[in-house]
């Protein structure tokens, strides 16, 4: 778990920031970069002080939808009244592990969820706004959502307990019966709606849709997608929270349907115009795990191949025709690939985790045998991804406005014009 949380970061600093750095105009690469890093700074520390309360504790007369306050400043999520350290359960009868080493990991998720939000607000956002909005956006979507997906008894705990009581103390989506190893609906979902909805509250970057903005740098970009490769195995192995087969299951998965996807990104472009782009390759790359998310430790090896071949050809849809006729500006296709990609594993999650396509069924925890019923685990999907977009797509809103009301969201059109690197920062990416 703790190789795992340092991979999760590896992910952040520098995976995602050079991914979506090599993606913007040159004149933009520095403010990216300080961006995702800024977010993270913050989303470490807001974790610390009320983050992980509001996700990972009873939250009361709304613990269906949010944790309550007993982990301010991780009160007791260290030690215990006798100054022992403490423990969490896992997904096993009778393992744990220290409390703080899941503190440390689930603070990962909360920092990246926030900054992959910044692909759909690219190039226009200033930094004022990023600052408030890292430290807004988790308190009224990032932690709800996972406290309502992931907050549950634990096994050890659940063992015993009737199915009515062991969902009647988890969280509204963990309740709903639906399946998210590692944050299809909380990470993924979540982050692309808001992408959208930030992009289209903050409009088009000038120029958009009449001057060319290519990346400057796709070099960078592969870089910053192979190193959220392999930071993805502690995204998605390290969700299991314990070394064993569903672990290993979630490896190999996370190679096969990210390969998967990164080919068929790459037939498809090259189907439809006759060329096969880098950064098609790259966005393939990131759609397959993104899709292999939410069933890493539930699909079979042949499924997560399937999963990763279908989910690149929806995702360019979206970030091609569907982009262009409604013509909003997600600049780095944050909702194109991120919510899209992880609406299509949630739901894909659903079928692959049936023992008859080589998935590893669903666990009873209350009694520790597998099953699977098709009908009710789709619908439960389903009904996980409405809520997971809807409560997003609110929350988001909410906290845009806010800050477009209050400080603005915007940078001026002559720091979009000279680059937001010199204005806002100061400094250069690169100098002649």
């Amino acid at each position: 778990m703790l190789t795992s949380t340092v991979l999760v970061l590896l992910m952040i600093l520098p995976g995602l920031a050079l991914f979506y750095g090599g993606l913007v105009r040159q004149k933009n690469m520095l403010s990216m970069l300080m961006q995702v890093s800024i977010v993270t700074v913050i989303g470490m520390m807001a974790w610390a002080f009320w983050g992980y309360s509001l996700a990972f504790t009873d939250g009361g007369g709304l613990n269906k939808f949010v944790g309550g306050v007993s982990k301010l400043w991780l009160n007791g999520a260290v030690f215990n009244a006798d100054g022992a350290f403490t423990n969490v359960e896992t997904f096993s009868k009778d393992v744990v592990i220290p409390e703080v080493v899941f503190v440390c990991f689930q603070m990962t998720f909360a920092c990246i969820t926030a900054a992959l939000v910044l692909g759909g607000v690219a190039e226009r956002m200033k930094f004022a706004a990023v600052v408030v909005f890292a430290v807004l956006w988790p308190l009224l979507s990032y932690y709800p959502m996972a406290h309502m997906t992931w907050w549950w008894a634990g096994a050890t705990s659940a063992f015993g307990q009737t199915a009515d009581a062991l969902s009647a103390g988890a969280g509204q989506i963990w309740a709903f019966g639906a399946l998210d190893f590692a944050g299809g609906t909380v990470v993924h979902i979540n982050a692309g709606i808001a992408a959208l909805v930030g992009a289209i509250i903050l409009g088009p970057r000038k120029g958009y849709r009449s001057e060319p903005m290519p990346p400057h740098s796709l070099t960078l970009t592969l870089v910053g997608a192979g190193l959220l490769w392999v930071g993805w195995f502690g995204f998605n192995a390290g969700s299991n929270l314990e070394a064993n087969g569903y672990a290993g299951l979630a490896m190999i998965n996370t190679l096969l349907a990210t390969a998967a996807a990164g080919f068929s990104w790459a037939m498809t472009e090259w189907v439809t115009r006759k060329k096969a782009s880098m950064l098609g390759l790259a966005s393939g790359l990131v759609a397959g795990l993104v899709a292999v998310t939410p069933a890493a430790g539930f699909a079979g090896p042949v499924g997560s191949i399937v999963l990763g071949l279908i989910v690149s050809p929806i995702c360019v849809i979206f970030c091609s025709l569907v982009k262009n006729a409604i013509k909003y500006d997600d600049s780095l296709d944050a909702f194109g690939i991120h919510a899209i990609g992880g609406i299509v594993g949630a739901l894909a999650t659903g079928v692959l985790v049936n023992p008859a396509l080589g998935g590893a069924g669903v666990v009873d925890f209350t009694n520790g045998t597998t099953g699977y019923d098709a009908g009710f685990q789709i619908m439960a999907q389903v009904k996980a991804v409405l809520l997971a977009v809807g409560w997003s797509a609110v929350a988001s809103a909410i906290v845009f406005f806010i800050i477009k009301f209050t400080i603005g969201l915007r940078s001026s059109p002559e720091a979009e014009e000279e680059g937001l690197d010199i204005v806002e920062h100061g400094e250069r990416a690169y100098h002649a």
